[in-house]
C-alpha cells in the first residue's frame, strides 16, 4: 500500500520510520533529512541525462530513458530497501514528490512494502526547516571567555535534565580560527540548518533551552538569521573563570595539535591579531612555547568577547563566578544562580 504523508506528520511520528531519499548521491550530500538513507534512483550522471532529455525532447522521452537506465537495477533497489526497512514499512521522498519517488514507491509496493510517500518531497521539508527558525524559543545563552569550559558545562546541564542545543557539535567546529581542531569536517550550510531544525523540533518551547554564546558564523556554517536574532537578545549567563585555569585548559586542548595546523590558522588571522602579535604567536608555536602562544590567542579572543558583551543589554547579563574545574558542580552553580531570574521559570 502507498499512503501520502505530510512533513509535519512524518516529524510527529512517535516511533521513527526508516526514510529513504531517492535523489542522487550529490543531492543527498548537499543536504538531507537527518537520519535518512540514500536510495538513489539515478546516479549523478544519469540524472543529468534524464533532465537534459526532458528539456530538449520531452517528458515521455525522459521517462523512457529513465526506465532504460534503471531497468537492471530494480532488484538491487528492493534489496537495499529491505536492508533499510526489514519490516517492509518505509517512507520515501525525492525532490518534489514526483516521478522518482513515485516509481520507487510503485516497485516497493509491488514487492509488498507499506510505503509512506512524503508529499512535496525534500522541497517541502526545506520549507519546514526554515519555519523552525521563525518560531520563538526561550533561549538562555552560556557565555564566557575562551577556555572557560562552556561546552563541557553545557553537556553537564544536559545530563542534569536541561534542554541543550550544541551548535558547535552540529557545525562540527569549535568556533575559533582553530575550531576545526585539524580533524572535524563541517557539514554543508544546508545540512547544518537541517540538523539544527531537527534538534529544535525535539525541544519543549515552554522550557528554557541552553545554547552556547556564538558569533553568527561557526567556521563556514552560518547560524540562521532569525534564530541568531533571538540569540543576541536572549539572557546571557557570563561565566567568570580564572585566567590561569583557562590557560591550562587551552594548553591541554591545543598543545597536542599539529604545529603546521596551528601556524596556518594563526596566519589566517594575522591581520586581526596584528602583525607583531601574530609573529610572536607563530614563533612561540615553532619553539614549543605553548603557554606564550595561548597567551596571545587569549588576549585577542578576550578582547573580542568583551566587545560583544558591550553590545548587549546589561540587564540581560548575569555574571557567575566559577572557581574550580568540576564542570558538573559548575553546572549546578549556574542553575542555582538563575533562580532569581524571572525568565528562568
Amino acid at each position: 500500500m502507498i499512503h501520502p504523508i505530510t512533513i509535519s506528520d512524518l516529524m510527529g511520528l512517535k516511533e521513527p520510520l526508516p526514510l529513504a531519499d531517492v535523489r542522487t548521491p550529490a543531492e543527498f550530500a548537499h543536504g538531507h533529512v537527518p537520519g535518512a538513507c540514500n536510495l538513489p534512483l539515478f546516479s549523478n550522471e544519469e540524472r543529468v541525462l534524464v533532465g537534459t532529455t526532458y528539456k530538449q525532447v520531452g517528458k515521455e522521452a525522459a521517462i523512457l530513458l529513465g526506465f532504460d537506465l534503471t531497468g537492471p537495477k530494480w532488484s538491487g533497489f528492493i534489496r537495499q530497501a529491505m536492508e533499510i526497512a526489514p519490516h517492509k514499512k518505509i517512507a520515501l521522498h525525492c525532490w518534489r514528490g514526483g516521478m522518482r519517488s513515485g516509481a520507487m514507491a510503485w516497485a516497493l509496493d509491488l514487492y509488498g512494502f507499506e510505503v509512506l510517500l512524503l508529499q512535496g518531497g525534500y522541497k517541502h521539508y526545506r520549507r519546514w526547516v526554515l519555519d523552525q527558525f521563525e518560531a520563538t524559543y526561550p533561549l538562555f545563552l552560556l557565555g564566557g571567555m575562551t577556555g572557560s569550559g562552556k561546552t563541557r558545562i553545557l553537556h553537564e546541564l544536559r545530563a542534569l535534565g536541561q534542554q541543550v542545543i550544541d551548535l558547535e557539535d552540529l557545525a562540527q567546529h569549535q568556533g575559533s580560527a582553530y575550531g576545526s581542531m585539524n580533524k572535524f569536517v563541517q557539514p554543508t550550510q544546508e545540512q547544518f540548518e537541517n540538523n539544527l531544525a531537527a534538534e529544535l523540533s525535539k525541544h519543549d518551547k515552554q522550557r528554557k533551552i541552553w545554547v552556547e554564546d556564538e558569533s553568527s558564523s561557526i567556521g563556514k556554517c552560518m547560524v540562521p538569521r532569525p534564530f541568531w536574532n533571538q540569540m543576541v537578545t536572549s539572557f546571557l549567563i557570563d561565566i567568570k573563570v580564572p585566567a590561569e585555569q583557562r590557560m591550562e585548559a587551552l594548553i591541554q586542548e591545543y598543545g597536542s595539535l599539529d604545529k603546521n595546523f596551528l601556524l596556518e590558522c594563526t596566519a589566517r588571522i594575522r591581520k586581526r591579531l596584528g602583525h607583531d602579535r601574530a609573529k610572536n604567536a607563530m614563533l612561540a608555536i615553532e619553539e614549543d612555547r605553548m603557554a606564550d602562544f595561548i597567551q596571545v590567542v587569549m588576549t585577542y579572543y578576550d578582547k573580542s568577547y568583551r566587545s560583544s558583551l558591550i553590545r548587549r543589554d546589561p540587564s540581560h547579563i548575569l555574571p557567575v563566578d566559577l572557581e574550580n574545574t568540576d564542570h558538573h558542580r559548575n553546572a549546578r552553580e549556574i542553575l542555582n544562580a538563575i533562580q532569581a531570574i524571572p525568565q528562568a521559570h
